[in-house]
């Protein structure tokens, strides 16, 4: 690669956008545009904070600096891996985690939610002394959760070792691990009859078709934190069915579901599902510890197939 004429950042930034975009990469993994990749995979290149790039912009660059942008930018293309996974790094607003193949590179709209202390759903964030974080991947809505609950001791659970050593590594880098305990986990299953005040997770939710059509940027991801089943909702209805039995009373339950909002609404059409307004749209859904009930928790599903044996059994 070759930058021709005034050698800023800034001209360095619009070629390596223009190859970007020729060379249809895909975005998802916290950028949204071929610019934005260009411009944070620069400004790692060159030790800046990702914020710094209209201060810099003219900042004229070195032979070598421009060699190490043009490097980053060429594997990006050529290795059609996330950005995060070429920096080893991956940031939620100020907070930066270490991100290596085992996991997928944190974007969970649920930060934001965090970040405002889920209000108004949590009218204090004091009142939150235990947590759970599902499905933890890297660890960092743990990191989140103990940051802005700042009186909760958080589990995290995972059902992959490798994710946990990178959850781990991240905990530490915030000095957590006397709030933050993590464990191996599938789902629930781990946890025994513990209960907490709140419940987050961002699991598997894709489904069996979108997995195949995925780009290959995401298959560089590990698929067990991706692939929901069939319906994508594999895990999910695990976690509805079982999460008010480690719910405390008046505890709240917060998932992550992606585009998923009507195959969840579908197959639980009688939970009240609230579905607060992100960055993502409507990806995440909330609800309260007494609006799980027993009876709602069916799917469609289920109903038709308790229907059809008590057609068969003479019921009405």
């Amino acid at each position: 690669m070759r930058v021709r004429g005034p050698q800023t950042l800034r001209t360095v930034v619009a070629y390596g956008t223009r190859r970007f975009r020729a060379a249809r990469l895909a975005y998802g993994h916290g950028m949204g545009s071929a610019r934005d990749e260009a411009v944070y995979l620069a400004l790692h290149a060159l030790g800046l904070a990702p914020g710094a790039y209209d201060a810099a912009r003219n900042a004229r660059l070195s032979a070598g600096q421009i060699a190490r942008v043009l490097d980053l930018y060429a594997r990006r293309i050529r290795e059609r891996k996330p950005a995060a996974f070429l920096t080893r790094e991956a940031w939620l607003g100020e907070f930066r985690f270490y991100v290596d193949e085992r996991v997928i590179v944190p974007r969970s709209h649920i930060a934001e939610l965090l970040r405002g202390g889920l209000a108004p759903w949590v009218c204090e964030p004091g009142a939150i002394r235990s947590a759970l974080d599902l499905c933890t991947g890297s660890g960092c809505l743990a990191v989140l959760i103990a940051a802005f609950f700042p009186h909760s001791r958080v589990d995290a659970t995972d059902v992959s070792r490798n994710a946990l050593a990178v959850a781990r590594r991240n905990i530490d880098a915030y000095g957590l691990g006397n709030r933050v305990k993590l464990s191996a986990s599938n789902l629930f299953r781990a946890l025994g009859k513990r209960r907490y005040d709140l419940i987050v997770s961002n699991p598997p939710y894709v489904t069996s078709a979108a997995m195949r059509r995925l780009p290959r940027e995401y298959g560089h991801e590990p698929a067990l934190a991706l692939a929901g089943g069939a319906s994508g909702l594999d895990a999910v209805s695990t976690i509805l069915r079982e999460a008010r039995g480690h719910l405390n009373p008046g505890g709240l339950l917060v998932v992550e579901v992606g585009g998923g909002r009507q195959r969840v609404e579908r197959a639980f059409p009688r939970l009240p599902f609230y579905w607060p307004d992100t960055a993502g749209g409507e990806t995440v859904f909330l609800l309260e510890r007494e609006q799980l009930k027993r009876g709602d928790l069916q799917t469609q599903r289920t109903r038709r197939t308790q229907m059809d044996a008590d057609k068969k059994a003479g019921k009405r």
